[in-house]
């Protein structure tokens, strides 16, 4: 075996939170590893360390066309592929003694199941029977399956897995850096009255009728010649008709285009991954089959498929985050109202796996939402986070609402609503989100000497509950906003403390 690549912190922390979930006792731990986390890294040391072990392991990725992208990842990655064979017939690797078996749900559903130590699920949020059989098999209890995905969050995945690891988050990883910032505009807003719901999310085929207008399609185009600057562009159309009508309307204006959807083979996909990167071509059209699978150089992405799954939601946006040389930023150009409705993809989010009981929500994986969702500036159709009064692309202000009427000459603040309350540091931490929040506690923890109860109740002082579902392992330097107001916290705790003793020296004097 070579050697393998060296790990960034929260990989560390991946796998860390890994160990410790098997050591405690769960054979079906669950790891988010949102887009740009190097997930192809992390499943290298996890196959390494089954063959450290003398362990055999089978790797399961969604369709056939990963298979021999996650060979030559792992390849790369440090693994020596004579250790490694593919379930598949007539396959060049096809190698059944091999320690490290890459197959197919659907390869799976045809064969028998793989005599194997450890079984690794990828993009485990895609529900296949197959898997559900495997994994609640009475005779594979002991077995661990590990499941990967960015988007834990779909219906029941807490009925297959008992531990959800989060090592870091979207935000956290644009923050230091690991992935891009963007800025998003909604030029349209789509009518999607009376569209049916269908599994969590709208109708396809009533949904591709209500897109595949000519005003939408024609402003797609102009969207991007406008805000798009000529960068590699992905578009997900909501079907082929729609597909065709977007690929033929850049045409027209001489942009080069290309189409990718599920039956382009991967020679072709990769050869249109080569133009883009090589600016041949300028835009790419597809139909939902560019949500996982690809690390292109992707700088603008244009979102004409509206959505209620916040997965599908948080995939597709996710092919624009990776960063790039020279790349300052990402544009997504959301032709379908979906930020509006879901809000950015950094607020998407859950510390718990569904239990697959009917909640109330906005969208097909999560619950009812509590927190404000972003707002469009009326001047230049940026997407401003809920919380942030200025545009940070034209400089416009909100003004808040003002929520009093007139009645019988005398003026009346109407009660359903609320002024909103200034933002205190507190907000500001709490805004860092859950997993980073938590992290920087258990170093300060460490680092006082303090226990890790301390963190946990000084993370439900911030957020108001527990940190369940958080693993211990994610301790991180906090940064100076957290050493700050810890410090502030400590100060007050200690002038309480004194004004007490002061009153008892008084009572008793």
């Amino acid at each position: 075996m070579t050697q393998l690549r060296p790990l960034r912190p929260h990989q560390t922390a991946a796998l860390d939170g890994l160990k410790h979930s098997l050591m405690t006792g769960h054979r079906r731990p669950l790891l988010q590893a949102p887009t740009g986390a190097g997930k192809t890294v992390i499943a290298a040391h996890i196959v390494a360390g089954a063959l450290a072990k003398h362990k055999r392991i089978a790797f399961c990725v969604p369709s056939i066309g990963l298979v021999d992208q996650t060979f030559e990842r792992f390849r790369e990655n440090g693994i020596d592929p004579a250790l490694m064979g593919v379930i598949q017939a007539d396959h060049p690797w096809k190698r059944s003694n091999a320690p490290v078996q890459i197959a197919t749900a659907q390869t799976l559903a045809r064969r028998d199941r793989p005599q194997t130590d450890v079984v690794v699920i990828d993009e485990a949020h895609i529900r296949f029977g197959v898997y559900e059989a495997w994994m609640t098999d009475p005779e594979w209890q002991a077995v661990p399956f590990i499941g990967l995905t960015a988007t834990p969050w779909a219906k029941g995945l807490g009925l297959l897995f008992d531990d959800l690891i989060k090592p870091t988050s979207l935000k956290e990883l644009i923050d230091l850096g690991h992935l891009s910032k963007f800025r998003v505009f909604a030029p349209d807003h789509p009518d999607l009255t009376g569209v049916k719901t269908v599994a969590g999310d709208y109708h396809e085929g009533q949904l591709g009728e209500r897109m595949n207008k000519p005003v939408l399609v024609a402003n797609i185009v102009e969207t991007w010649l406008t805000r798009g600057e000529g960068r590699p562009t992905l578009c997900f159309a909501t079907g082929r008709a729609h597909a065709k009508a977007i690929h033929e309307e850049f045409a027209s204006v001489h942009v080069p285009a290309a189409y990718v959807d599920a039956d382009t083979t991967r020679e072709e996909r990769e050869t249109i991954g080569k133009q883009l990167a090589a600016g041949e071509v300028k835009v790419v059209v597809n139909i939902g089959t560019l949500t996982t699978g690809i690390d292109w150089d992707v700088r603008c992405l244009i979102l004409a498929r509206p959505t209620k799954s916040e997965s599908l939601f948080v995939q597709i946006v996710g092919r624009a985050l990776r960063t790039a040389p020279g790349k300052a930023d990402a544009i997504i150009l959301d032709h379908s109202d979906t930020h509006l409705r879901l809000g950015m993809v950094t607020d998407v989010d859950r510390d718990e796996l569904d239990d697959g009981k009917p909640k109330k929500a906005t969208g097909s994986d999560g619950e009812e939402r509590s927190e404000p969702l972003p707002w469009e500036c009326k001047d230049c159709h940026a997407v401003v986070p809920a919380r942030v009064n200025t545009c940070c692309e034209c400089g416009f202000v909100r003004k808040p609402r003002s929520h009093v009427e007139s009645r019988d000459g005398e003026l009346r603040e109407l009660g359903t609503r609320k002024a909103s309350k200034p933002v205190t540091v507190q907000d500001q931490i709490a805004a860092m989100g859950k997993t980073a929040v938590y992290g920087q506690l258990l170093f300060v923890a460490d680092e006082r000497g303090r226990s890790e109860g301390w963190a946990a109740h000084t993370y439900r002082e911030i957020f108001g509950t527990w940190p369940r579902g958080l693993s211990k392992h994610t301790a991180f330097e906090p940064n100076p906003l957290m050493r700050s107001w810890l410090r502030s916290r400590d100060i007050r705790w200690a002038k309480s403390q004194k004004a007490k003793r002061a009153s008892t020296e008084d009572t008793y004097a």
